[in-house]
């Protein structure tokens, strides 16, 4: 089964998308099952995990609805209020809903770059590992020694870093450093997988096969083929791409792998790790 590991669904009339504003163009409007389907049938995509895209619980009920109704959503990756002292409670609830998989927080949006390392979070934590959710992780790089600090504080929780950490592909090679070696060092620890997705937002336009080849052999050689998950992040995907050229970009920067590899790294590894 070929899964996409991280696609999103929207409504901008909701009115929590903070970061969503008219100045977006063409993503400024309603992103829904329908609009993706035709995508997923021309590149053999079965299934999808919906992320969220609003720091808000309701947008998690909002896509879990979504989810009840749309054979294609395998899972929902939601937002939880993890400080809140009702959040292992929260947790518990969504928990019960069979297609809510785990959590992301939007590390990269918020003002203190180590939240995440604040040992006040662990009774929410500690909830996720008790209804084996899965944590998403998006973050630069500048994040890497506060999610190190969380990994190794919380061993049981497994993590996936989205989009590779958002390597500054545009910057070329003044911007390799210190993203590769924050690479190298979060997957030194078994918990942190990471999703083979976003780059093309991240690189400049007119991106190429070549362009993204170094970052996809950096992270494969580290995380390797069995903690690598493809993902679209579509619709963002669209301000510098389209469905069918990154997935056929990213079939061609991992041919050389074995088909067991390739079958991994583009749906087995997702429904492993989200328990799909």
């Amino acid at each position: 089964m070929r899964i996409d590991a991280h696609q999103h669904f929207w409504n901008p009339q909701r009115g929590d998308y903070g970061w969503l504003t008219p100045q977006l163009g063409t993503l400024y409007r309603e992103f829904g099952p329908a609009d993706l389907a035709p995508w997923l049938e021309r590149a053999g995509v079965d299934r999808t995990v919906i992320v969220q895209a609003a720091p808000t619980v309701a947008e998690t009920r909002y896509l879990l609805d979504i989810a009840r109704r749309e054979a294609s959503v395998a899972g929902v990756v939601g937002w939880v209020p993890l400080e809140d002292p009702d959040a292992p409670s929260l947790i518990a609830e969504l928990a019960s809903e069979p297609k809510f998989k785990g959590v992301r927080p939007m590390l990269q949006d918020l003002p203190d770059d180590n939240w995440i390392a604040n040992p006040a979070l662990a009774p929410a934590i500690e909830a996720l590992i008790a209804h084996d959710l899965a944590f998403d992780a998006l973050i630069f790089a500048r994040h890497v020694d506060a999610l190190h600090t969380f990994a190794t504080r919380f061993p049981a929780v497994r993590i996936v870093v989205d989009h590779g950490a958002k390597p500054p592909i545009r910057d070329g090679a003044a911007g390799w450093q210190p993203w590769a070696d924050g690479i190298a060092r979060l997957a030194a620890l078994p918990n942190i997988h990471c999703k083979l997705s976003g780059l093309a937002t991240e690189a400049a336009a007119g991106w190429s096969e070549a362009t993204l080849a170094p970052y996809v052999a950096h992270l494969l050689a580290h995380f390797g083929p069995a903690r690598l998950m493809w993902g679209s992040d579509w619709p963002v995907l669209n301000l510098n791409g389209d469905y069918l050229l990154w997935h056929a970009c990213a079939n061609a920067l991992v041919a050389d792998l074995s088909d067991g590899e390739r079958d991994a790294i583009f749906g087995a590894n997702a429904s492993a790790f989200y328990r799909l």
